[in-house]
């Protein structure tokens, strides 16, 4: 068995299609107009300023099933844009093309025909409804993270917990119109075209959610963990400059002069004598100054007084 291909950025755009022409409507969907020449993947996505990482992530995925792309490459705003090309594509113009191409070929009369239409557009109903979902709730969310805000209310392990699979209806009609439609319709090329159409809807969309689960997940996942560490880290930050601000500010003359008298090396009997206070209000003084410096050693307190001119260093040599 022929082993898949991973495609590079080096490889030609034309050799992409050549083996395998799905690969079109990525193009399409990723705002790739035709016409490239002989140009790499690289050197086409760069001229249609598209993102080259994304855009062969999402390749590997959809074309060959191959997973190997780092999360940190692949642009999420890309990858965003994508997503919404895709269901544009899919809602304008895939729906109702089928449901055209089944409405022609089907007896209007015929009540398996009717039937058959019901379940197209009760399916059409449903993904209509999934997809809107998705830019009403999830593709916001996106553009959120990436301009460095979070929610509170939602994140995208809630998006994955109700991803189920959306393209169950679509395997029911596909066995209903085999096993049951007459064989006196309308049009039976018109029908086959419409039958091909949609296996090849199935397709597309089980290629559309392994986008969705394998790489726009996990990557949203580590952008979520990214910016709740950067949070976590300013917040610590903020924190410590807080501590540092108070500490300053709030140091009284008062507990100035009882650590200077404490680096001078006197007890809390002669700091009192010296302060005219008592021994009792001298001990509230160091604790108080203990509590908010955080240093409880005399030997601490003399590297705080140096360092914030308090006393002055005296030559031992003098």
């Amino acid at each position: 068995m022929k082993q898949a291909k991973t495609y590079e950025a080096t490889d030609k755009m034309i050799d992409l299609i050549r083996d395998n022409y799905n690969i079109l409507q990525s193009l399409s969907a990723f705002g790739i107009a035709l016409g490239f020449g002989d140009k790499t993947v690289e050197e086409t996505c760069k001229y249609a300023k598209v993102d080259t990482e994304t855009f062969l992530a999402v390749v590997n995925l959809t074309i060959n099933g191959i997973v190997d792309s780092k999360l940190e490459k692949i642009s999420a705003q890309s990858l965003l844009h994508y997503l919404d090309a895709c269901h544009h594509y899919y809602l304008e113009y895939q729906l109702p093309f089928v449901r055209r191409e089944l409405h022609e070929s089907l007896k209007g009369d015929d009540e398996i025909g009717r039937l058959i239409l019901k379940v197209y557009d009760e399916y059409a109903q449903e993904i209509r409804r999934h997809m809107r979902y998705e830019e009403k709730m999830l593709f916001p969310y996106i553009e959120k993270l990436i301009n460095g805000k979070t929610s509170a209310n939602y994140c995208i392990d809630d998006f994955a917990k109700q991803h189920t699979e959306a393209d169950k209806s679509l395997k029911e009609l596909k066995q209903l119109i085999i096993k049951y439609l007459p064989a006196d319709i309308n049009d039976s090329h018109r029908l086959t075209s419409a039958l091909i159409s949609i296996y090849n809807n199935e397709e597309w969309l089980a290629n559309h959610q392994n986008v969705e689960d394998k790489i726009l997940v996990p990557l949203i996942r580590k952008m979520e963990h990214e910016l709740k560490i950067e949070r976590v880290n300013s917040a610590i930050s903020a924190f410590a400059n807080a501590e540092q601000a108070e500490t300053r500010e709030t140091l009284s003359e008062r507990e100035k002069e009882v650590i200077v008298a404490i680096v001078q090396g006197l007890s809390n009997k002669q700091i009192a004598e010296d302060l005219c206070i008592s021994p009792h209000t001298v001990i509230t003084h160091r604790k108080n100054i203990a509590r908010k410096l955080q240093i409880h050693s005399p030997a601490g307190l003399t590297i705080y007084a140096i360092a914030n001119g308090l006393v002055e260093i005296k030559n031992r040599n003098a």
